[in-house]
């Protein structure tokens, strides 16, 4: 959590002990103008190096990261409460986004040659995606390194500079990262970190400097950045919240599905936008899934196998959704409201809960799970995508066809089949939601190009005789063999 403590510096404190973390600027709209600007001449000589000269820059800096690798964890685990254990898994799975990042930033943006056609045959044509400049990126504190990075990372190597505002739970962590990557970049400050609360964000939304901002958070604070952006038409990218669901087919291995919906909605206490929030269970096995999930769940606790609520008022969102799920007829297979002790919460299952609940409509963002009996895959994937939401989502069966079939159809950016949050691992897939979830994706080639700008040009090699088309001297004759081309081209039906 943070505090103000005076006009000028705020604190971060560790939500599990209350102890103080660190002091940090809060940084005004003159600050962040600063920084822009100072970040509008470094893009310029970043984006100059080229590719196999940013490339060489971000292997250093990932060489850098990896070494100090428990250092970044312990800062995590000071200012969010998690585990150890699962900021080292966090930095560690920023490292390969960073590696893929540096790797494949020519092959996916540098100039290639396009086919031009028939009528364009005089032509050359050729597609590069060249810097947008500056990059603003706001991060979450859930996951105050994975998450930004795969912003960070990507907008660095397609040769942009970076303003990076953490978020001000978690405001050492970038700091941090900006100090790391100076050792590998010194000339030029083409990585910053502004600290701050709201205004500091959202006075680098409506820099007119910005080429275009990253934001991940809540879908509400998203629509407010995207009013910031509005005022100088700067584009964004929003990963905002999610609801998602597991799928549990007849056929499915039970204990695995149990195993993953525990990780999935408990791990990070539930903090996690890609979260199991939803499980829904053909009838058949639903008893035997539930058991093998409960079995599992009574034996893991808050501040034990993770961490507290890192935002000491989503305690009370928990509590308002577990409340409101029994109120409405649910049943507590594990926990309950008594679950909630400050700042952590116990594992929560719940079964039988109305469609029409908080909990099941809503992002909880906490440690609990929903349970629901359905009659077939149909009925599971009809409830799974009937929430505003679309970020991730799971599903397990024994039959693969079946799976990958239901995977499509789930309206999610990413879905994990027999396994969890397994996109995450993948470097080269693209990560980011639809509806309420947001739009736009990092990670992989789309991660790439989401930070650069498509310039095509087309030269004329020479000209295409009686083909005069752009010139007021054309001719009838012109037209006509136009027309003769297009319809040669075209104007056959064909099956």
């Amino acid at each position: 959590m943070s505090t103000a403590t005076d006009q000028r510096t705020f604190d971060s404190v560790n939500p599990a002990t209350g102890a103080l973390v660190g002091t940090h600027p809060l940084h005004d709209a003159a600050a962040v103008d600063a920084a822009v600007r100072g970040a509008g001449e470094a893009a310029r000589w970043w984006a100059g190096l080229g590719f196999e000269g940013r490339r060489r820059r971000l292997f250093d800096f990932k060489a850098v990261l990896t070494r100090d690798l428990r250092r970044v964890a312990r800062k995590i685990h000071e200012e969010t409460g998690k585990p150890e254990g699962d900021a080292v898994l966090e930095t560690a799975l920023a490292v390969v986004q960073l590696d893929w990042a540096a790797r494949n930033a020519r092959k996916v943006l540098g100039p290639r040659r396009v086919g031009t056609g028939l009528v364009g045959m005089n032509l050359a044509a050729t597609l590069e995606y060249l810097p947008l400049g500056v990059v603003g990126v706001i991060g979450p504190w859930n996951y105050p390194v994975f998450t930004p990075m795969g912003s960070i990372a990507y907008a660095l190597a397609a040769g942009n500079a970076v303003v990076f505002k953490p978020s001000e739970l978690t405001p050492g962590t970038g700091v941090l990262l900006a100090e790391l990557f100076a050792r590998s970049v010194p000339e030029h400050p083409v990585l910053q970190v502004v600290t701050g609360l709201g205004e500091t964000g959202a006075a680098l939304a409506a820099h007119p400097g910005v080429g275009k901002i990253s934001f991940t958070g809540s879908t509400a604070t998203a629509k407010r950045v995207m009013a910031a952006c509005a005022a100088n038409l700067t584009p964004m990218v929003a990963e905002c919240g999610g609801k998602d669901a597991l799928i549990v087919d007849a056929d499915a291995d039970l204990p695995a599905a149990a195993d993953a919906a525990l990780w999935g909605a408990m791990s990070n206490a539930g903090q996690t936008c890609v979260g199991v929030e939803r499980v829904y269970v053909v009838e058949t096995v639903h008893d035997a899934f539930l058991d093998e999930l409960t079995r599992r769940a009574k034996a893991v606790r808050g501040g034990e196998h993770y961490g507290p609520m890192t935002l000491p008022a989503q305690t009370e969102v928990v509590r308002g959704h577990v409340e409101d799920a029994l109120a409405r007829g649910g049943e507590a297979a594990v926990g309950g409201a008594a679950s909630v002790r400050p700042p952590f919460v116990d594992p929560v299952v719940l079964t039988g809960v109305p469609e029409e609940s908080s909990a099941v409509q809503e992002e909880t963002f906490g440690p609990t799970v929903t349970v629901n009996k359905v009659a077939s895959l149909e009925e599971a994937l009809e409830r799974a995508n009937a929430v505003a939401y679309g970020l991730g989502g799971t599903v397990f069966s024994g039959n693969t066809r079946r799976a990958m079939e239901i995977a499509r159809r789930m309206l999610s950016g990413m879905t994990a089949v027999n396994g969890i949050l397994s996109f995450v691992a993948v470097p080269a897939l693209p990560f980011g939601g639809v509806g309420g979830s947001g739009f736009g994706r990092v990670h992989g080639a789309d991660g790439l190009r989401e930070f650069a700008r498509p310039k095509a040009i087309a030269r004329q090699r020479f000209p295409l005789p009686g083909m005069t088309l752009s010139s007021f001297e054309r001719t009838p004759a012109d037209l006509d063999r136009l027309v003769k081309l297009i319809t040669f081209l075209h104007g056959r039906r064909k099956g």
